[in-house]
């Protein structure tokens, strides 16, 4: 299985001017935006952190995500959430020939922890012998900040302003996840019960 982010987060998606005000950051100078650069990065670090313990997509991004075979022949849990549209699914030959599927052949089940896609008929593209299939999706709470939920919104803020206040200890790699911050997004981590998940 391999994923595959095919966008990043645009800068202006980013709340830099909110997070000066959350660090108390003084303004009105000549040199005001000389750390946005360094504030952008620990909120992107922050929101990496995060998504990678949660395993939901903050800011909307597209992916390719390739597997080898299905879980199920039926339905596919998708690896991150919320998924809000399958926009391709193509079969790869074992000589690297493409074929797409017809959309009408697939849906997308969308569910806040596991989304699927779900066959609409018996089962899901058959995947050739040393083949592959690679699906197309767009993931993310929404288009911008404004479209995170609250709290997680918060934790964001909370752990770049940990990575910002301690700086060292960041590039030593020696930041654990404050508690603050873990109860904050405990609610969103994706519960994996009887092996259920990507291939």
């Amino acid at each position: 299985m391999m994923l595959v982010e095919q966008t990043t987060v645009p800068s202006e998606a980013l709340p830099v001017a909110e997070f000066k005000d959350h660090l108390r950051l003084g303004t009105g100078f000549a040199d005001d935006g000389v750390q946005d650069t360094v504030l952008e990065s620990y909120l992107r670090a922050s929101m990496a952190a995060i998504e990678a313990r949660t395993g939901k997509v903050l800011i909307a991004r597209d992916y390719s995500w390739t597997l080898t075979g299905w879980r199920e022949l039926s339905r596919q849990a998708l690896p991150v959430a919320p998924v809000t549209e399958i926009a391709e699914v193509k079969v790869i030959d074992r000589h690297g020939a493409e074929t797409v599927i017809d959309p009408e052949r697939y849906r997308l089940e969308a569910d806040a922890q596991r989304p699927r896609i779900v066959s609409t008929g018996l089962h899901l593209p058959l995947i050739p012998v040393h083949g592959s299939v690679e699906v197309q999706f767009t993931a993310g709470f929404g288009p911008d900040w404004q479209a995170l939920p609250a709290d997680v919104g918060q934790a964001v803020f909370l752990l770049a302003a940990h990575y910002y206040e301690n700086r060292a200890a960041m590039i030593a790699g020696e930041t654990p996840m404050p508690f603050g911050v873990s109860l904050l997004i405990d609610r969103y981590r994706t519960v994996r019960l009887f092996g259920e998940g990507a291939r």
